[in-house]
């Protein structure tokens, strides 16, 4: 048998014994390095041993239980995805979705950990498996090519009961399974299986470990007499450290992937909670703590509705969608028509409302369905020990949503219900109080909350950069009566925007692809840098401090005040 980085047989390379909680593991497979730990919801997680900022070794980053974070520069990577979910050099943006860790597959199956190089072949059981209670013995290194090793493990055998040597690298012996794995090409770790726990374990386990160890020193100098071979040499894709600060890839208009509704359920008067999971239980994309998706409606509509998972949670999204007797049809189909079972189409998750974990104190305030943003940021906050304190308003308690979820949560909660709109506004000031460095607050709910928040932390002498704000919905009378020409700056095209068109719309229809979700100015995704030209900004997303420098515009309804607008597109 030849070795190669592309070997599709599966191999064991840790002991379930070897990924305690909170643990990260060094294992090693092909000539790869690979960290594997095992998240507080059990998964197990093998992924190649470097940070993708500069390749400092994983396996002595920290387990956070649904993240693992890099010890050099802090970059977090998400349980099952590996993707990037903080970069501390850049706490205000959420990173890239391509900025991804190489992961492996994984099987934890008999007490032991297994892996291989690709997808190219799924994991099989060795024959006679399933009727065992197997105890897995203690590794034992040797500095042997894993050739050599089982050939030597083959003549252990008696020459009246001769090896079985089964697929891979795999030997049984009596009832005693061997599996030699392949470190590299001149390394290599045995690795055995006991048909259960023996009777006598310190001397059964004494006897075992006294022949591997002499078969070991024995291949060792035979090894020692041989030319060595020459190493297997993985290719490790360079990442640029600027890639945090790149513009991220835009998702085409009409991009989906099918989830079903695999739960249901009331989660408070007037919210709806749904569990959105893959149709064939596969992980779904990486989203970082204020994330959304657009949720395609079968009635043609598409909303966009806030993820309130956990770090690391990606088996499924879960949203709140509130009953609202004046829906349009968003809200209303989905609670009226949709079921469990049913399939829908979501987009990748979009974050314009991303929270930053450098903060020294972390206010959130939330109104009836703004919660949901604002519990993903909490857990998160949760998990990595950080200060923070959540204020839910609601107008009665049966309304509070999730109150489950909140419970569960370590750091400060407090549910304010029924209180009038002065009190509410005296509450909000004082869960603010007088800012101080590092601090940051952030709100979500109806548009009049949001506003006395933003002008009693004004008051407050908060700055604006330490005011997050995300709206639902744009509630402002557009005016579409202007017209005006755009001259897309990198694309050497100029275009005539007429009364009763948006920017958006005129781009699209000249073929170019121009990201957007909300399209009434709430969400931020077709954030646009402004070159020239005067805007007329007619969204709730920018602050007024981004509004008055004239340097960025959201294409989807504000418009120009001069003849012509210079975009950087």
């Amino acid at each position: 048998m030849t070795l190669s980085l592309s070997d599709p047989n599966w191999y064991p390379i840790a002991s379930s014994e070897d990924l305690p909680f909170r643990h990260v593991y060094q294992g090693q497979l092909l000539g790869r390095e690979l960290a594997v730990w095992r998240a507080d919801d059990g998964n197990v997680n093998v992924w190649e041993n470097r940070c993708l900022h500069r390749g400092v070794r994983l396996s002595i980053g920290i387990n956070e239980g649904a993240e693992l974070k890099c010890q050099y520069h802090g970059w977090r990577y998400a349980n099952r995805s590996a993707g990037c979910t903080y970069i501390p050099a850049h706490p205000a943006d959420a990173p890239a979705r391509r900025i991804e860790n190489r992961t492996y597959p994984v099987v934890e199956a008999y007490g032991l950990i297994w892996s291989a190089a690709n997808d190219d072949k799924p994991f099989t059981p060795f024959p006679g498996a399933e009727t065992g209670d197997w105890f897995a013995l203690r590794p034992m290194p040797v500095n042997a090519t894993p050739e050599a090793v089982l050939a030597g493990l083959a003549g252990l055998a008696p020459d009246d009961q001769p090896a079985q040597t089964l697929p891979g690298l795999a030997i049984r012996l009596g009832d005693t399974l061997y599996f030699v794995q392949p470190v590299d090409a001149g390394r290599s770790v045995i690795r055995g299986l006991l048909p259960g726990q023996p009777a006598d374990t310190i001397v059964t386990l004494r006897h075992i470990n006294e022949t591997l160890t002499k078969l070991r020193d024995r291949l060792e100098r035979a090894a020692a007499r041989q030319p060595a071979p020459t190493p297997l040499q993985p290719v490790f894709e360079r990442v640029s450290a600027d890639l945090a600060t790149m513009p991220d890839i835009a998702i085409p208009r009409g991009a989906t992937m099918p989830v079903v509704v695999k739960r249901k359920w009331a989660s408070a008067d007037g919210v709806i909670g749904f569990e959105l999971a893959d149709r064939d239980n596969r992980h779904l994309p990486t989203f970082q703590p204020g994330a959304h998706i657009d949720v395609h409606l079968p009635n043609g509509l598409t909303r966009q509705y806030s993820i309130t998972n956990g770090p690391g949670d990606l088996l499924s999204y879960v949203i709140g969608v509130k009953q609202e007797s004046a829906s349009s049809g968003g809200s209303k189909v989905l609670v009226e028509t949709v079921r469990e079972g049913d399939v829908l189409a979501i987009s990748e998750p979009r974050n314009n409302f991303p929270l930053r974990r450098d903060a020294t104190r972390t206010v959130l305030i939330a109104g009836g369905i703004g919660i949901t943003p604002l519990l993903s940021m909490a857990r998160f906050l949760d998990k990595s020990a950080l200060p923070y304190e959540l204020h839910y308003f609601t107008r009665a308690d049966e309304q509070i949503a999730f109150r489950s979820e909140l419970g569960a949560l370590h750091g400060k909660v407090v549910l304010h219900t029924g209180l009038p709109r002065p009190q509410i506004a005296d509450t909000i000031a004082s869960a603010l109080g007088t800012w101080r460095l590092a601090q940051h607050v952030y709100v979500c709910g109806p548009a009049a909350m949001l506003e006395t928040v933003r002008s009693t932390a004004a008051a407050q002498h908060w700055p604006e950069e330490a005011i997050h704000f995300e709206y639902f919905k744009n509630d402002k009378t557009i005016d579409d009566s202007s017209s005006f020409e755009i001259e897309l700056a990198r694309s050497a095209m100029t275009l005539h925007v007429p009364a009763g068109k948006t920017i958006l719309e005129v781009m699209r229809e000249a073929g170019l692809t121009v990201p957007s979700s909300c399209e009434q100015g709430a969400c931020g995704t077709c954030l646009t840098a402004v070159m020239e030209g005067e805007v007329d900004h007619q969204d709730v997303y920018l602050n007024d401090s981004e509004k008055a420098s004239n340097s960025c515009m959201m294409t989807c309804v504000s418009r120009a005040k001069s003849q012509r607008l210079v975009l950087d597109i």
